[in-house]
């Protein structure tokens, strides 16, 4: 039934006459048979004609093309759309891709085939169909590739329609990070040829790595076709890792293999990752793992996949696109005008194109196919093999044939065999050497070092350890003693960790710095840093502040002391005055408090004087009224209630002076506790200050030429100035300015050469707790932690991180902080800026003076006070002996007049009848009295004195003569003395 006409035509000579008329009515079957499927098909498409859809293909044999037709045909049997019939054109690839080509152009084409489905020669599994892309990408024919895995045919510009069912061969570079992370191996050696397969997988691998914790150790790149890879390979014994990744043709895996075997590098230690073409070599050592696609060579298969997709990239562009202008003009000849080809590429050959990109199968025989935006197959499944000795194992598979993520699994880890015959036990991929050699750097308190000239012997009792130093010019080596914080926790480390170790010094002694070494374009990192890249060293134990920069090049291990950035100084001594205890308040403010002082004693005294209850008595008692308040009682309560001193008299009588009183102490209260207060904020800003308020002053973001600060050159702190935009003006200010080592600088600024050193906390503020004049300025900025610097991926990161971080949590860290770095109480320093304030003399050497200056006062008072006793003394005692001396004379004169009274009496009555004689007698001496009394005060020049004695009346004994200036005294004395 499935017999043409034509068919049956050209059978019809040779059948037997018997047969004729049996093979007539199969012919009539047939004629109706057909007739009847047209009769059907015109009542439902109509008249038209169906449209046809060719696909052509390039393979490798005639098994592979009636694979691909058998395709078609079921293609055809379950195709969805009516009217699209899919057709079969098919060559097999010419070994010469010229040939090839010309094929191209002189079979499909003609045919209008508008996808090619393109393999490789017969017996060349692994040439590449290049001379179907470049032909059918000149046409914009889409192809799909179902066994070219070269990594060329990924770029577009090169084969802009070139699709495939397989991956490329740099897809296993994905596979292998997997496998490295999943060992947890994190340094390989990578081995490539230097073609373009070799350099693709290379990039494509160190991509993949960047984000995760592999680096590559070793770059080895031979030339193709290498016939002695002993020299290539030489040097891997020396290196640290011992995984190795080789990307080679199968030819040249054999070479790599011997080389490998000679120098021992497949044995127990060592393990190799190749990729699927190094594991077809026929000598591949024991141990290997590889990666192999699943169904990669199954021809059939990947026909059928491309089948498929093709099928149901049409089902669905039927919709879309115009079928039957599409079939019509699609490029019929390789001579067609160009503009036809444009034409073609742009209204079909695109969209057929980003179409067959977008479709994807999920249920074909290699898996799920879909592909992305390069052509190149996505999600492929790789088995994982492993070379045994007697053959090559399934050990897992990386992908998945039903989701859209890869995954790595392993069946039987145990079950791998590993270089050297070992089973079970899965190397750890890099050479350990317990012997390390450790490199340092002079910086206190962390590294002390001193020469074994002065010290003869490195005392390790007192961790001390031997290190050299070897001079970069000359070459000269010396031996050093080191000590120290880093040096303690070395000491520690070796013990717990388990290694051992040569100390050295860095050889130009710094940390490290990234730059351009003699001129040259590149950059390199020298110092302690650059020791460890190229591998003279293995460790540094030093202050080495952790930073991105660095971390790019080197592995740190956990922080063992977190610090920042600050800045020394020189202390700014303030000049104390005097008065320096009056600075809480103004001088205005001083001023009115002795006024209010003088006018509050005023006003006591004047309301407790005027007040009528400003004296008084106190009751049942005898005692004379209390007087009031006078000035001086008044200027003394003022001054001691302000001073808070004990008032025990003079205090106000009245409830007006009192009331004034209570509001005098309230006052008095509120000025001593406000004055206490501020003496105490003065006390503390009275302090030796910083010049500078730290990283925003004004005086480093504006620098003038006046002002000079800098840091260390090559240092982890000149590079964070050089990292921060906001500081670039201070980074150049600077630059030239920076000193070789953190000495020089501490020096300067202790002389006053540099105003400002900018480093790490702990060393300045080490150096400020041993010397009194320099003081650490700001807050800490920039802050880091300080670590150990080890190579990348060294196998002695994580145990070294490990101890630090026990050694911290055991407190042996902090020991070691107040061992070296915290210093004691016992400073000589006068002032801490951590201590409390405290006063000094200079501070209150103003009140000693007020304190003299009463003294003085006060002596030169009592002087004053003891002058001016002495003088009223004397005119008191003056008046006393006056007043005792008129006292005496009146009790003379009364004495006498009784005296004379008496006598008088006596002589009256014995001698009466001389009265009238005696009378005359009298007034006669009265004249004479009178007459002697002129010459007597004239004589003494007014002056009165008393008249000599005319009687005989005697003197008292003991008794001085004092003249008395009275009138009427004389003329008594000169009756008495007439008498």
């Amino acid at each position: 039934s499935g017999r043409s006409l034509v068919d049956v035509e050209d059978c019809l000579p040779a059948l037997h006459s018997a047969e004729f008329n049996l093979l007539t009515m199969e012919f009539s079957l047939n004629i109706l048979w057909i007739a009847l499927i047209m009769g059907l098909e015109f009542c439902f498409t109509g008249s038209s004609k169906p449209l046809v859809v060719n696909i052509g293909a390039v393979l490798s044999s005639e098994d592979s093309i009636q694979v691909f037709k058998d395709s078609i045909a079921k293609l055809n049997t379950h195709t969805t759309k009516s009217g699209v019939h899919y057709s079969a054109s098919a060559i097999i690839m010419d070994t010469n891709p010229i040939q090839s080509a010309r094929s191209i152009c002189d079979t499909l084409i003609p045919q209008g085939v508008h996808t090619v489905i393109a393999s490789h020669p017969p017996g060349l599994p692994f040439s590449p169909p290049i001379s179907v892309s470049y032909t059918c990408g000149f046409y914009s024919i889409p192809v799909i590739g179902i066994s070219a895995r070269d990594s060329q045919f990924t770029d577009k510009n090169v084969h802009p329609t070139f699709l495939r069912t397989v991956p490329p061969y740099n897809h296993q570079a994905k596979g292998w990070v997997e496998i490295l992370k999943f060992f947890n191996w994190k340094q390989v050696i990578f081995i490539h040829s230097m073609d373009e397969e070799g350099r693709t997988i290379l990039s494509h691998f160190q991509a993949l790595i960047e984000p995760e914790d592999i680096s590559v150790e070793r770059i080895i790149k031979y030339p193709s076709r290498t016939d002695n890879f002993i020299p290539y390979l030489r040097n891997i014994t020396s290196l640290l890792s011992r995984v190795i990744l080789l990307s080679a043709s199968k030819e040249d895996s054999e070479g790599v293999y011997d080389a490998a075997n000679h120098l021992n590098l497949t044995g127990s230690e060592f393990v190799w990752v190749v990729t699927e073409q190094a594991l077809m070599a026929g000598n591949v050592p024991i141990g290997i793992l590889g990666m192999q696609l699943i169904n990669g060579t199954r021809e059939d298969a990947h026909i059928h996949d491309s089948v498929t997709i093709i099928g149901q990239t049409f089902n669905k562009l039927s919709s879309e696109i115009e079928l039957v202008n599409m079939t019509q003009n699609t490029p019929k000849s390789c001579k067609d005008k160009k503009e036809d080809s444009k034409n073609w590429k742009k209204q079909y050959g695109d969209p057929l194109l980003l179409a067959l990109k977008a479709e994807h199968s999920s249920d074909g025989p290699t898996g799920q196919v879909s592909f992305n935006a390069e052509g190149d197959r996505l999600n492929p499944v790789y088995w994982i093999k492993n070379v045994n000795r007697s053959s090559i194992n399934n050990v897992g598979f990386y992908g998945s044939f039903q989701e859209d993520r890869n995954k790595l699994s392993f069946s039987n880890i145990p079950g791998i065999m590993w270089p050297g015959g070992n089973m079970g036990k899965i190397p750890i991929g890099i050479k350990i050497s317990t012997h390390l050699k450790v490199v340092t750097i002079y910086s206190k308190p962390f590294v002390y070092t001193e020469k074994m000239e002065v010290k003869k012997t490195c005392e390790r009792e007192k961790q001390e350890i031997l290190c050299k130093h070897t001079n970069m010019t000359t070459g000269e080596v010396t031996q050093n003693c080191c000590w120290g914080y880093c040096m303690s926790m070395l000491l520690l480390l070796e013990e717990k960790v388990n290694f051992t170790f040569d100390l050295q010094l860095s050889s130009n002694n710094s940390f490290g710095s990234f730059e351009r070494r003699n001129g040259s374009r590149t950059r390199q990192w020298n110092g302690m840093i650059g020791e460890l890249l190229t591998e003279e060293a293995d460790m540094i134990v030093a202050p080495l502040t952790i930073n991105p920069q660095r971390a790019e090049y080197i592995d740190f291990s956990k922080p063992f002391k977190y610090q920042g950035l600050t800045i020394l100084v020189r202390k700014t001594k303030k000049d104390s005055s005097l008065a320096s205890f009056l600075q809480p308040f103004q001088n205005t403010l001083w001023i009115l408090v002795g006024l209010s002082v003088h006018v509050v004693a005023l006003v006591l005294y004047l309301l407790d004087r005027f007040s009528p209850f400003g004296r008084f008595k106190l009751a049942k008692s005898d005692d004379t009224e209390e007087d009031a308040l006078n000035l001086s009682s008044a200027m003394w309560f003022a001054w001691g209630v302000l001073l808070n001193s004990g008032i025990g008299e003079g205090t106000p009588r009245s409830f007006s002076a009192r009331v004034l009183g209570m509001v005098w102490a309230g006052f008095a209260m509120i000025i001593v506790a406000s004055y206490t207060a501020n003496l105490a904020a003065f006390l503390v800003l009275d302090r030796p200050e910083a010049s500078i308020t730290g990283i925003d002053d004004a005086r480093l973001r504006n620098p003038n030429e006046n002002y000079k600060y800098a840091t260390v050159k090559k240092s982890a702190v000149e590079m964070y100035f050089k990292r921060q935009v906001e500081l670039s003006t201070m980074y150049r200010q600077m630059q030239t300015r920076n000193f070789d080592t953190a000495e020089e600088a501490i020096e300067d600024v202790k002389k006053g050469n540099l105003q400002a050193f900018i480093w790490d906390s702990s060393r300045l503020e080490y150096e400020a707790a041993r010397d009194c004049d320099l003081v650490t300025a700001g807050e800490l900025f920039g802050r880091s932690g300080l670590g150990i610097g080890l190579r990348k991926n060294s196998p002695w990161t994580h145990p070294v991180s490990m101890e630090i971080l026990t050694l911290l949590e055991g407190g042996q860290m902090e020991k070691l902080d107040n061992k070296w770095i915290v210093v004691s109480d016992s400073t000589a320093c006068p002032e801490r800026e951590s201590a409390p304030a405290t006063l000094g003399l200079t501070n209150m050497a103003g009140v000693f003076m007020m304190v003299a200056g009463g003294i003085v006062a006060g002596v030169f008072l009592i002087f004053i006070e003891i002058t001016y006793k002495r003088h009223r003394g004397l005119k008191e005692k003056e008046l006393e002996l006056a007043r005792n001396a008129a006292d005496r004379w009146r009790g003379n004169i009364e004495k006498r007049r009784t005296l004379r009274q008496t006598l008088q009496k006596q002589r009256e009555e014995t001698q009466g009848y001389h009265l009238v004689k005696h009378q005359s007698s009298v007034d006669s001496n009265s004249t004479t009295g009178s007459i002697l009394r002129a010459p007597s005060a004239e004589a003494t020049g007014g002056r009165l004195c008393s008249p000599p004695s005319y009687g005989k009346v005697p003197r008292p004994p003991g008794k001085r003569t004092v003249t008395i200036n009275n009138p009427a005294f004389a003329i008594e004395q000169q009756e008495e003395n007439v008498v």
